[in-house]
């Protein structure tokens, strides 16, 4: 297996490869990693890993006690990770490319990222200015059956997105040239879908695609079928996906 070192950006959402992930990046930690990431030439990937936060906060939280914004925020990498930064993360992540790292006047930074592989956290550096990790990348098997599952996880998605959008015409999210190819079919459905974040990460974690597929065939008709009995869920802001702040 391949393993590199990365920067490691903590969120309270799952990234999948292929889909985009804008960030708004404030806190000094992560604003120190844009600064390093942009060192990198323009002709090279400024990668980092994105692993969902299992116990911890996206945000340094204020002193105990004194939730507010006057109050200066947790300092250091860790901060809202505990002593064991590892332990507050789920294992497996998405590497992620920043394609636009844009500076603000005020130091803040835009950025604009594209998931690409999985991998799995096998350690946390916390010695520098923001946490880094050893990851080792994840092989992305087809499994049995992979095809056929896909084109039924495509049709279930769109009866699950038509039930959404209260059985309009044209779905929220999804052009009517949808992919293809398992894998892709896989990543996108898992991202689109209204689904909490340990649903999300067991999908990032699945073995193989055709477990993926199967995991979301299920999920999709059981999502449906709960819709189906909540005619005045409001499902368009459910489906909204709002830039990440860090």
């Amino acid at each position: 297996m391949t393993t590199a070192r990365l920067p490691l950006f903590p969120l309270k959402t799952v990234l999948f490869p292929g889909l985009v992930l804008p960030l708004n990046v404030f806190e000094e930690r992560y604003r120190a990693m844009m600064r390093e990431l942009l060192k990198t030439d323009e002709s090279e990937p400024r990668r980092f890993a994105v692993v969902a936060i299992r116990d911890g906060h996206e945000v340094a939280p204020t002193a105990p006690g004194m939730p507010d914004g006057t109050t200066a925020p947790e300092a250091g990498p860790t901060a809202g990770f505990g002593a064991e930064p590892l332990e507050a993360f789920h294992p497996v992540g998405c590497v992620a490319d920043a394609a636009t790292i844009h500076e603000r006047p005020d130091g803040t930074f835009e950025v604009m990222a594209t998931g690409t592989t999985r991998v799995r956290l096998l350690s946390v550096d916390a010695s520098g200015p923001y946490l880094t990790g050893e990851v080792e990348e994840l092989p992305e098997e087809l499994g049995e059956g992979a095809e056929p599952l896909a084109e039924g996880v495509l049709r279930a998605f769109r009866s699950y997105q038509k039930r959404l959008a209260g059985a309009r015409e044209r779905s929220l999210s999804m052009s009517d040239e949808l992919p293809a190819e398992p894998s892709v079919v896989s990543y996108l459905v898992a991202a689109a879908a209204v689904l909490d974040v340990p649903s999300k990460q067991r999908l990032l974690e699945a073995a193989d695609v055709a477990t993926r597929l199967r995991a979301e065939l299920r999920l999709l008709r059981a999502e449906t079928a709960v819709i189906r009995h909540l005619p005045s869920l409001p499902a368009v802001e459910l489906t909204k996906a709002p830039t990440n702040p860090n």
